[in-house]
């Protein structure tokens, strides 16, 4: 018997076992699945605890046989099918038990989907194996306290890596963003813009500097902000008196935002931007990094990122001032003095020696790993060519997404929803888009602009948008299993729309 296959002397009820008997059998092993089989041995039908339920609940009693089952869907294979193929039938059928048959059609093996299928997560971390040299370097040498020789060199390699002059690593993306906006002035009234359609983290600091956040609209070409959007949001402040100190402008799941067009009107306006790009980070647009177009730049190392450090995040900016000035807000604001003084209201921001040196041993893949996810993403498009319902997030021309997660909008009516739980029946994980900031019940009453007219893009995205497992580990076995899962799931749905 070929991989994992079960033994299946102890799951095999002969015609004329009764219901007790088959729930005292279901109890021993534990599978929740034994198999009716005639005389000779020959497969009749699968038999559940649910099965004998349902004949109690209709009347049956416990001394009635197991020959009142009547099961005509029982899936079964040949002996000799793999591993692979069992899996992919399983998952064509949505079961998760396959007995396997011999050419006789007598039981010789079963097949459960435990036993064969590891769970796909959205975005698993992939180590490259050298993290651990650099941790290692930091227990030898006792540095575990926070900062150390692996921050130093972490900030100079991410610097390197994205074309900017300094960095500042911190203990998350959402700390980079708070130290930002203090650095830019933000304050309790002030005012600033931010991409609605992102994650929470990318708003929340406006309002732990009690500023009054305004939410911009996204576009059909790149699904970040809207430049139409943005100008009418700016010119409304302008009319009003009331400049916003700050644009926040995200880099969706990987893709550049079109800063082309965006960076000229908030230069026009003089309004300085913030570049979150904590999704972003591999990115490129017309050859240049992401994280490098704003007046500061911040990326994110958290566990489900392209490069993690377990948890953490970088402050970028040409200006090594406002780096430096970052480090000191990021260690308490302590003086450069010989005690402890504080004229600055500081924060314990700062990433620790041991997690930057996770980030070096990353770092240094980082072509590697947008190579694989772009792989990734492409062996869906490929796979699922002929579906029609799959609207792949746009990447217009100049832009190069590292495709931190492949993302599309579904059409024919079908909901998200539907196929995010039929995936979550065969261990796969998929998730919604990013619901935006505007329709967040924390950020209720704040204004928000769109381009004009009655298409609310952010919203419409997010009503249709799904999130597929991306990581830059996955084979292309795994990448093929999540495919015909979708397509399967896709047919489902639209048999279920035709019948309503």
């Amino acid at each position: 018997m070929s991989g994992p296959q079960r033994q299946v002397d102890g799951l095999l009820l002969q015609s004329g076992t009764l219901l007790r008997d088959a729930l005292g059998r279901l109890n021993e092993t534990g599978l929740g699945i034994l198999l009716h089989v005639d005389a000779s041995g020959r497969f009749l039908q699968t038999v559940t605890d649910g099965d004998i339920r349902r004949l109690l609940i209709a009347g049956l009693t416990l001394d009635s046989p197991i020959d009142h089952v009547r099961d005509s869907t029982s899936i079964t294979a040949p002996d000799g099918i793999g591993d692979e193929a069992a899996l992919a039938l399983m998952d064509r059928h949505s079961i998760d038990q396959l007995p396997l048959l011999d050419g006789a059609g007598r039981v010789v093996g079963l097949y459960l989907r435990r036993d064969l299928a590891t769970r796909i997560f959205l975005s698993a971390p992939h180590m490259s194996g050298d993290e651990m040299d650099f941790v290692r370097q930091a227990f030898e040498s006792n540095w575990i306290a926070p900062l150390g020789p692996n921050v130093d060199a972490f900030e100079r390699e991410v610097a390197a890596a994205t074309g900017v002059a300094s960095a500042a690593a911190l203990s998350s993306g959402t700390a980079a963003i708070h130290l930002a906006l203090i650095l830019l002035g933000v304050g309790a009234g002030d005012r600033v813009l931010c991409s609605s359609f992102t994650f929470a983290a990318s708003a929340n600091p406006i309002l732990y500097q009690a500023a009054e956040p305004i939410f911009v609209d996204s576009e059909d070409g790149s699904w970040n902000m809207c430049p139409v959007a943005l100008e009418r949001a700016l010119e409304e402040c302008r009319r009003e008196g009331h400049m916003p100190k700050a644009v926040i402008i995200v880099d969706l799941y990987g893709q550049p935002a079109d800063y082309d067009r965006l960076l000229p009107i908030c230069d026009r306006y003089g309004v300085p931007v913030i570049e979150d790009a904590a999704e972003s980070l591999g990115s490129t647009l017309r050859g240049r990094s992401c994280g490098s177009f704003g007046r500061v730049g911040i990326f994110s190392f958290n566990g489900n990122k392209i490069i993690t450090t377990s948890g953490g995040g970088m402050l970028v900016a040409d200006d090594p001032e406002i780096t430096a000035h970052a480090r000191k807000l990021a260690t308490q604001a302590r003086e450069d003095v010989p005690w402890y003084e504080h004229v600055e209201l500081g924060f314990n921001y700062r990433m620790s020696n041991v997690l930057a040196g996770i980030g070096r041993g990353q770092i240094a893949r980082l072509e590697e790993r947008v190579a694989a996810r772009r792989a990734v993403f492409d062996r869906y498009r490929e796979a699922l060519a002929d579906v029609e319902s799959f609207v792949w997030m746009p990447e217009f021309a100049g832009s190069q997404s590292n495709r931190w997660l492949t993302t599309a909008t579904l059409a024919d009516g079908l909901d998200p929803g539907d196929l995010i739980a039929d995936l979550a029946k065969l261990d796969i994980e998929a998730r919604h888009v990013w619901k935006p900031m505007h329709m967040q019940p924390i950020f209720a009453g704040c204004r928000y602009v769109t381009a004009g007219g009655n298409r609310d893009v952010a919203a419409d995205i997010f009503s249709r948008g799904l999130c597929l497992p991306s990581g830059s580990s996955m084979t292309a076995a795994q990448v093929d299993r999540v495919a015909e899962a979708l397509r399967t799931a896709v047919a489902r749905a639209r048999r279920a729309n035709r019948v309503a």
